[in-house]
């Protein structure tokens, strides 16, 4: 199984991203409460699909820790149990972690693959976990990266959980966000230890400190953007989800910041791209890089001037997601590079 794990890697970093794919569908469709509860979605393993089933009813049975809305509040069935004509209140105890008590099934559903896409993405990371301490003997680091990526998942699951528990909390979302960036440069670590072999590239002080900077800032402009997101979904919920033309009316200094930083990131990266061709240093993945910028920077405009058009979110997180793996991948090249 050792000669596989390099694939192993890959299909593991992939999944990582589908969950970022995922999870900026979820954002964009404000479906982040689609699900009250965690892991369970209204107390099922496999969600409603009408209020029906989540409204009290008289005489019908639900099972223990099944949810439902009722006068607009959240109850979960404390056992399994039968309803008489009148709503019991001995049955059944309030949902107090948070009081957004709303279905939605389109927002349920979206919700609901989001998590089977984490959920799905577990099984490559259990098998990444088994071989790499293959390599304990030869390669400590092997091991030890895929386990710091697998507990990381494991804590990302705790936050998943948790940004339910708080109504979508604007700094558990952003924790949320960086701590997936950590797994993915983990991972890209791991790929790099295990394919990367003898250094093609030139070395060059000031590319190599450039691109030092473009991963800070890329960190930073990710980690601004989901307090953005969070402003527009404070917006959304104010506005309703039809009137996109009221998302930023009077944004924060957050907003300004955000879309002003963008600059800096273009100046950084393409002195890089400068560098790498006047230098001839054959870093391939500065075009890469470049495009992406480019692309993250027009979604940004069209999100802005034309009222969020469909799947610009969506792409312009995942740009994001997809640069700073990138970007951190180069700088593990240059680094080695560097050491040769």
């Amino acid at each position: 199984m050792k000669k596989h794990f390099p694939l192993i890697v890959k299909i593991t970093l992939i999944a990582v991203y589908v969950i970022f794919l995922a999870g900026s569908v979820v954002r964009m469709t404000g479906s982040g409460m689609g699900c009250p509860d965690w892991p369970k979605c209204f107390g099922y393993y496999i969600p409603p699909t009408s209020e029906e089933q989540i409204t009290w009813q008289p005489n019908t049975d639900y099972k223990k820790g099944m949810i439902i809305v009722k006068d607009e509040t959240l109850f979960v069935a404390e056992n399994n149990l039968k309803t008489a004509a009148e709503f019991n209140t001995n049955n059944w105890k309030k949902y107090t972690k948070h009081n957004y008590a709303k279905f939605n099934k389109y927002h349920t559903w979206t919700e609901y693959i989001n998590r089977l896409s984490s959920a799905v993405a577990g099984i490559p990371f259990l098998f990444l976990v088994v071989i790499s301490f293959s390599f304990w003997r030869e390669k400590k680091a092997i091991t030890l990266l895929s386990l710091g990526a697998f507990f990381l998942m494991l804590f990302e699951a705790w936050l998943g959980k948790t940004v339910v528990d708080t109504n979508l909390k604007p700094t558990i979302i952003t924790i949320h966000m960086v701590a997936g960036l950590v797994i993915v440069a983990l991972l890209l670590w791991l790929l790099f230890i295990v394919t990367e072999r003898k250094s093609v590239y030139k070395y060059n002080s000031l590319f190599n400190k450039l691109l030092i900077v473009s991963v800070v800032f890329s960190l930073i402009q990710i980690a601004m953007g989901t307090q953005v997101r969070q402003f527009i979904d404070e917006q959304v919920k104010l506005f309703g989800f039809e009137n996109k033309q009221y998302s930023l009316m009077d944004p924060s200094f957050k907003f300004y910041f955000h879309r002003s930083f963008t600059i800096a990131i273009v100046l950084v990266n393409l002195g890089m791209f400068y560098l790498n061709q006047i230098k001839n240093l054959g870093y391939r993945l500065v075009n890469w890089i470049v495009f992406l910028i480019f692309l993250e920077t027009i979604t940004g405009i069209l999100m802005y001037y034309a009222e969020f058009p469909l799947g610009t979110q969506a792409i312009h997180l995942l740009a994001g997601a997809i640069l700073f793996g990138l970007q951190f991948y180069l700088w593990l090249q240059s680094r080695k590079t560097k050491e040769v």
